[in-house]
């Protein structure tokens, strides 16, 4: 009976109730029988149920236990696309490259699903990129052959039956890709299936190209960033694919992006910038600088789409360079600008430590009446090189900001500088913040 009740309870993510049937001598290891049965852990899995999949390893379940099939928890978390729990079960030496009776992999699995989070999880765990599935396909053949593909329409595919009526669904997985759910009903409801993918392929594609040693051409990574800009929650697709072009440091990459940059299409102007923003940096190494600060200098003036220049003036922050300072002050100081965090990181990245004007502004903006550009202007300040009364008073009256990163950002630069208000910041943070990491920022 406790096997049941434990697997239903890991299954709705119960976690009290799965701690109080453990405490109970409840075995995390035992299967509950049925046709819906199994596993507890691999329940919790399927469901993305990450607290219980802590409380039941911290009672000693196995974590590459398998259930009928060949299934582990991980091979679940993977086809369901359970990114926060796959991260807990690596941290718990679950296999990465595990396979099930099939030969399906958890990558491979997650490349199917689009679930670009588990990808990312099972990449940094070192997951086998070239390893095949049961077909004889990798994961970057399976990623690749769903890129462009009508997902609603292949769900659709999946669960159609004659006189059934279906909804279509969309929002936002937990790693930003969009979710599609397909839902099929019968005429008398007595029946229904559900079916889900993510969008997340064109990311999974590139993440696996890189991992391979892969070399896609410019032109078709560009297009994928593009197609997926106003999809993903935070351009993830995007981001990932001007990181990969990035790192290529090449010439033939850097014109290709070059000419996007003059590109008659404001969304490729957009695409350029970002990815040519930090192109070839390597460990403090900047070769193509002199070539494209002018780049970015001109386009302040030449621009005149909004989010293009927005990326323009991120750009010039992201080369670190004082020549750059003009051009920023020029952008944030126009008529009608809208100031946001990327004024601060901007001005921040290119300030000079005596160059009065600019720390002015920037010590406004620490006190501006948007949270993030207070935090981001106090995080400037706080890893300034100077140390003069302004900067610390400037950090010191936003130990009773309302934000409490901004509260650690200003404390980190106090600490950094010697002055003995810190003490009362770190004991504020430490006393109020829950976020490890805004703890972490006053305790290194």
């Amino acid at each position: 009976m406790h096997e049941e009740q434990l697997y239903r309870a890991a299954l709705d993510g119960e976690t009290e109730t799965v701690g109080r049937l453990l405490a109970s001598g409840a075995d995390p290891d035992k299967a509950s029988e049925g046709e819906d049965g199994g596993l507890p852990l691999c329940a919790a899995a399927a469901r993305d149920r990450e607290e219980v999949a802590t409380v039941l390893l911290e009672a000693g379940a196995e974590v590459d236990g398998r259930e009928d099939g060949g299934w582990t928890a991980l091979l679940w978390a993977a086809a369901n696309g359970s990114d926060h729990t796959a991260r807990v079960l690596v941290g718990a030496g679950a296999e990465v490259d595990v396979t099930n009776d099939v030969g399906d992999t958890p990558l491979t699995l997650a490349a199917r699903r689009g679930a670009l989070g588990v990808v990312q999880v099972l990449l940094e765990a070192g997951a086998a990129p070239e390893k095949y599935d049961g077909d004889g396909d990798t994961p970057l053949e399976i990623a690749v052959d769903w890129v462009g593909v009508h997902l609603e329409s292949a769900l659709l595919d999946q669960v159609e039956q004659e006189g059934w009526e279906y909804v279509v669904v969309r929002q936002h997985a937990h790693d930003g890709t969009e979710l599609v759910t397909v839902t099929g009903r019968s005429a008398d409801g007595s029946e229904t299936e559900q079916v889900q993918a993510q969008r997340g392929h064109a990311a999974i594609a590139t993440l696996l190209e890189d991992a391979a040693g892969v070399y896609t051409p410019a032109e078709r990574l560009v297009a994928r960033a593009v197609a997926h800009r106003d999809i993903d929650a935070d351009a993830e697709t995007w981001w990932i694919v001007a990181d990969a072009l990035g790192k290529r440091a090449d010439e033939e990459t850097y014109e290709a992006l070059a000419r996007l940059c003059v590109s008659e299409d404001a969304r490729e102007r957009e695409f350029g910038v970002d990815a040519i923003a930090q192109f070839g940096f390597a460990e403090g190494e900047k070769p193509y600088l002199e070539r494209t600060l002018p780049l970015l200098q001109k386009m302040v003036t030449t621009e005149s789409n909004p989010q293009v220049l927005r990326s323009v003036l991120s750009a010039l922050g992201h080369q670190g360079d004082p020549r750059a300072l003009p051009y920023v002050l020029d952008m944030i100081e126009r008529p009608g600008h809208k100031r946001t965090m990327t004024d601060a990181i901007a001005l921040a990245d290119v300030l000079p430590p005596d160059h009065e004007e600019g720390l002015a502004l920037l010590i406004g903006m620490s006190r501006d009446e948007e949270t993030e550009v207070r935090d981001w202007a106090t995080a400037g300040l706080a890893g300034l090189s100077a140390d003069t009364p302004e900067i610390r008073q400037a950090l010191a009256d936003r130990l009773t900001d309302a934000d409490l990163r901004t509260v650690a950002e200003a404390t980190r630069g106090l600490a950094a500088r010697g002055d003995e208000r810190a003490a009362q910041g770190r004991e504020r943070v430490l006393a109020e913040a829950d976020d490890e990491d805004v703890r972490g920022l006053v305790t290194e």
